[in-house]
C-alpha cells in the first residue's frame, strides 16, 4: 500500500514535475492477481486496482489491515464504488454474485466483509477500479449499470467540451455515506472537461483516466487559480485533487474518466467556479 500525505497549498507552488507526480498521481494500479492501494490523507480516500487473472482475489488479500486502516476488514468502516474497466467479470459480496460488464458500477456499504474478484476470461480479465472512503452509517449494497445511471449531457463541441456526465454513486441514484461517483465521457473531438473550472473547499475529488489512446494523453490541470500547474496523464493512471485545486483536463483526443468525491457534504452546487479568463 502507498500512503501520500497531505499538502500545504504555499508549499505546492514551489513542486517541480517529479515532487508534482510523486505527491499526486497513481501511475500503476493493475498487477494480475494483486491489490494495489494507494491511501491519501486528503479526505482518507482510498484509490485501489484489483485484476484477477490466473485466480480470484479477496479485497484483504496481501494487505496488513489492522496495521493499514486499524480494523479487521477494509470496509468494516468504509463504504466503497467500483467500476470494470477490463473484461467480463463478477465480485462475491458477503456471499451474493454480481456480474459486472464493461462500465458497470457496484457500491459496497460499511460492513461488507467478504469481498472477492473473479474474471471470466484471463486473456481478457476484468480491472476493477474502487474508490473508498470512511463511512459512519451503513446503507445497501447497490449494482449500477450504465442504464440506471443518471445520465447529464452537457458542453458544447465549439468549445470541445462535449461529454457525458454518468453519475452512478450520487444522491439522485442512491443513499451513500459520503462518497460520490461517476463516469463522464466525452464525444469525439472534445477534448475538456469539468469547465467552467472550480473549487469545491469541503470535498476532493480523485479522476481515473481511461479510454486514451495509444500514443495520446490527457493535461491534467491542477493547483490555486492563480497558480495552476498540470500533470501529464496517461491511460488508466489517477489523480488525487484536494479541496484547493482546481482539477481540469485537456486532452490530445477524446477519453473518459471516473470521477470520486468525498467530504463534507454532497451539494453538487457547492463550487466556486473560475472563469477562464481569471486562471493563471
Amino acid at each position: 500500500m502507498d500512503t501520500r500525505y497531505s499538502t500545504n497549498p504555499s508549499d505546492f507552488k514551489t513542486y517541480t514535475t517529479q515532487q508534482m507526480r510523486k505527491e499526486f498521481l497513481i501511475e500503476k494500479l493493475f498487477v494480475a492477481d494483486t491489490v494495489q492501494i494507494t491511501y491519501s490523507h486528503v479526505d482518507r480516500m482510498c484509490a485501489i486496482g484489483v485484476m484477477p487473472v490466473s485466480k480470484a482475489v479477496n479485497l484483504d488479500e496481501g494487505i496488513d489491515v489492522w496495521h493499514s486502516f486499524g480494523t479487521d476488514y477494509i470496509l468494516e468502516r468504509r463504504e466503497a464504488g467500483i467500476f470494470n474497466v477490463g473484461g467480463k467479470g463478477r465480485i462475491k459480496a458477503d456471499g451474493k454474485v454480481y456480474e459486472m460488464g464493461y462500465k458497470d458500477c457496484l457500491y459496497l456499504t460499511k460492513g461488507t466483509r467478504d469481498v472477492v474478484f473473479e474474471s471470466e476470461s484471463s486473456s481478457a480479465p476484468a480491472k476493477f477500479y474502487i474508490a473508498s472512503v470512511p463511512a459512519h452509517i451503513a446503507f445497501e449494497n447497490t449494482y449500477i449499470p450504465m442504464s440506471k445511471a443518471n445520465h447529464r449531457p452537457c458542453g458544447d463541441p465549439n468549445t470541445a467540451n462535449a461529454r457525458t456526465i454518468n453519475q452512478f454513486i450520487h444522491p439522485d441514484v442512491l443513499k451513500t455515506a459520503q462518497l460520490s461517483m461517476g463516469l463522464t465521457e466525452l464525444k469525439p473531438g472534445s477534448v475538456w472537461n469539468t469547465m467552467p473550472c472550480h473549487t469545491h473547499e469541503r470535498r476532493m475529488e480523485l479522476y481515473f483516466y481511461f479510454e486514451i489512446p495509444e500514443g495520446q494523453c490527457v493535461f491534467h490541470m491542477m493547483g490555486q487559480p492563480q497558480e495552476t500547474r498540470h500533470i501529464i496523464m496517461h491511460n488508466e493512471q489517477a489523480v488525487i485533487g484536494p479541496s484547493w485545486s482546481i482539477h481540469s483536463g485537456c486532452g490530445t483526443s477524446n477519453y473518459t474518466f471516473i470521477w470520486a468525491m468525498a467530504g463534507e457534504n454532497q451539494a453538487f452546487d457547492d463550487m466556486d467556479e473560475i472563469a477562464i479568463k481569471d486562471l493563471l
